[in-house]
């Protein structure tokens, strides 16, 4: 199991490594999943919109991008995520920016383990899947970053 953590033309956040992939691994798990290899970069809109297009053939700002494939039970795949549509998507929805990060965070990792988010019907399951993921973390999620 890897789970690895990068940032291009951006800080990552200083949120702890280690709880956040043990949470990764808890959510993949209860969906009968294993992390093989999971790599997250962390960027800004420019960076993600550039992917979106050059990969995607989309262009429009998103807050993440998940390319991944599962082999049997283990997920193996590589995330991008814009800091800046984090961040302004936090604002958008009355969310903590930390909030908002751990939700898209684990946004990627339920696509892999089969939630989508197509139309108005699986985009709700998917806000359900989300907020049970959300939910396996302690009440006080602020033991997730370093001070």
């Amino acid at each position: 199991m890897a789970i690895t953590f990068y940032s291009e033309g951006v800080n990552i956040p200083k949120f702890r490594r280690r709880e956040v992939s043990r949470w990764i691994t808890d959510v993949a798990a209860s969906y009968g999943r294993e992390i093989g290899e999971v790599t997250y970069l962390f960027c800004d809109d420019e960076k993600i919109l550039e992917m979106n297009n050059k990969y995607l053939g989309h262009d429009y700002y998103t807050d993440i991008i998940t390319f991944g494939q599962g082999v049997d039970n283990l997920l193996f795949a590589d995330i991008v995520i814009s800091l800046d549509t984090v961040a302004s998507n936090a604002e958008k929805y009355g969310q903590r920016f930390e909030t908002e990060l751990l939700r898209v965070i684990i946004h990627g990792i339920l696509h892999l383990c089969g939630e989508d988010d197509l139309d108005d019907e699986s985009e709700a399951k998917m806000r359900v899947a989300e907020n049970r993921a959300l939910s396996m973390l302690s009440e006080d999620q602020s033991e997730m970053w370093r001070k």
